[in-house]
């Protein structure tokens, strides 16, 4: 998180998501402890700025702990293989009863209810602090709608990786009766009212002048301290749209993602070229010149980084000669790049016609015994090398290419075919690809996704993009089987079961059935 909330309160978060993890007897088996609990923090604007930092700063740990957020999203049915982790072979296969600790930890979604927890403190007390006068009741509305969004987000999460789960929309801070899994129907449906609720708030833009919501400073600060930060009015839209895609509700994709790409500009958000995004301070590097639309930073200058790695994917792929590592975590082979990158224009990974050398700024050392994938490489300030390993990428949930292709699957399940062809060429021609004609004989669909597999590789979307790929498809008979038994779902961490006896596995998953 950036400097102004201090690196005092995202140590303090951070060291609460670790507690957190402790059993206990109370719902959820979440500590329900609250970032702030007692009266006196919650009488001035000091308080409701560090208490809604806290809030980012959980779910930032909670998507970092562990790099999960690569594990749920890339690994499982996606391209990398491992040689060197059975771990994440396992999670590559989908055998995810397998004894690893590091599945064990993927199973439990404690670390999520620690956000919606602070979330909805923070709905409900923060109003105390308009005692100040210096917290307008805009800057609390704004403030909220913030809270809301973080909240929907985390359950929106959740409902990805476990089905359903139990929705909760007031905080706790004693114990209290436990609740059993609620729809994931009716969960998606809060998450989009919450949604909605906040996008009215919400400004474009934070610390800038002219916001037509929220003119001037924030929190006393200007643009340069929110780029890439907080929560804005279009990423909201960005999430709205990939809810109702998870839904299947794709006509309401089309109106949100329309919203967000129509106001773009409004948000300071721009197509990146291929140099930028696989830059090691382009799009991915902490809150640079390129609008995240929708993520979470670690900011170098600022101590957020370390040498472990967690939260950031190269700690992963990245190995020599990029960094001292002799062979990466997880790793493309050859042949799955030659299926993927199709078009030898493709500045992503092509051949030279001439040559027929290699061309890739997605990967170093192609030729050698396993190609690394480094198109995500940001390295301590962005420019140091492999000496000094301490990564720094961002968690990028969603930017404007990503969400351009979302809307392009909408529009050819829409069967508007025009639009949908002129969407994806956006990203075709910004990546040297041959375009696409409007009255060539091709598969539309699968063309979408498979530019999605390109563009976003790396960035956490392969196993949700199977998932809504074969919903929409039903042609393959394993895929069919895992999506009509919930098999597309996590487990649930048998903590949380025992904590909670309201609780019930995910039936595909149970050994006792």
């Amino acid at each position: 998180m950036s400097r102004y909330f201090g690196k005092k309160n995202l140590l303090f978060c951070i060291c609460f998501v670790t507690l957190l993890g402790a059993s206990c007897n109370k719902k959820l088996d979440v500590d329900s402890t609250s970032l702030a609990t007692e009266k006196t923090e919650w009488k001035s604007i000091d308080d409701t700025r560090s208490n809604l930092i806290g809030v980012y700063a959980l779910f930032r740990a909670a998507l970092a702990n562990n790099n999960d957020f690569w594990l749920w999203g890339e690994l499982r049915g996606g391209d990398f293989k491992s040689n060197t982790r059975s771990d994440l072979s396992a999670v590559i296969s989908g055998d995810l009863n397998a004894a690893y600790e590091t599945l064990n930890d993927m199973k439990d979604w404690r670390r999520f209810y620690a956000v919606v927890n602070a979330a909805s403190l923070f709905i409900e007390r923060s109003g105390e602090a308009l005692v100040d006068p210096r917290y307008t009741t805009l800057n609390h509305e704004v403030d909220v709608a913030q809270a809301r969004s973080l909240r929907a987000w985390a359950y929106f999460m959740m409902v990805r990786i476990w089905g359903d789960v139990p929705l909760i929309t007031s905080s706790h801070d004693g114990d209290f009766v436990n609740m059993p899994r609620t729809s994931q129907d009716k969960v998606l449906s809060f998450c989009e009212d919450e949604l909605n609720k906040a996008a009215q708030v919400l400004p474009f833009q934070y610390g800038v002048a002219d916001d037509p919501i929220f003119p001037g400073n924030y929190y006393t600060y200007n643009q340069e301290r929110y780029q890439n930060t907080l929560i804005s009015r279009v990423a909201v839209y960005a999430l709205l749209a990939h809810v109702a895609a998870w839904k299947g509700d794709y006509f309401s994709v089309d109106t949100y993602s329309k919203f967000a790409i129509d106001n773009m500009a409004l948000a300071n958000i721009s197509y990146v070229n291929t140099d930028n995004l696989t830059s090691s301070s382009g799009i991915f590097y902490g809150r640079g010149d390129y609008n995240q639309m929708l993520g979470f930073n670690f900011v170098y200058g600022h101590g957020e980084t370390g040498t472990s790695g967690e939260g950031h994917i190269e700690s992963l792929t990245l190995a020599s000669p990029l960094v001292k590592k002799q062979k990466p975590d997880i790793f493309i082979p050859k042949d799955s790049i030659g299926q993927i990158f199709n078009d030898p224009k493709d500045e992503r990974f092509g051949f030279d016609t001439i040559t027929g050398l290699p061309i890739t700024s997605y990967f170093t050392d192609y030729n050698g015994e396993l190609p690394i994938f480094s198109k995500i490489k940001v390295l301590g300030d962005g420019t140091s090398d492999g000496d000094f390993s301490v990564f720094s990428s961002a968690i990028i949930f969603s930017r404007i290419e990503e969400l351009t292709l979302l809307r392009a699957e909408a529009l050819t399940v829409e069967k508007k075919t025009n639009e949908a062809v002129d969407l994806l060429n956006i990203i075709r021609k910004n990546r040297g690809e041959t375009l696409i004609k409007t009255n060539e004989d091709v598969d539309l669909l699968f063309e979408v996704f498979a530019e999605r597999r390109r563009e976003l590789l790396g960035e956490g979307w392969r196993w949700y993009d199977l998932v809504r790929y074969n919903r929409l498809r039903r042609s393959d008979v394993s895929f069919n089987k895992l999506l009509d038994e919930g098999g597309i779902y996590w487990p649930i961490s048998q903590s949380v079961i025992d904590a909670n006896p309201l609780i019930t596995q995910n039936s595909y998953w149970d050994s006792s059935k």
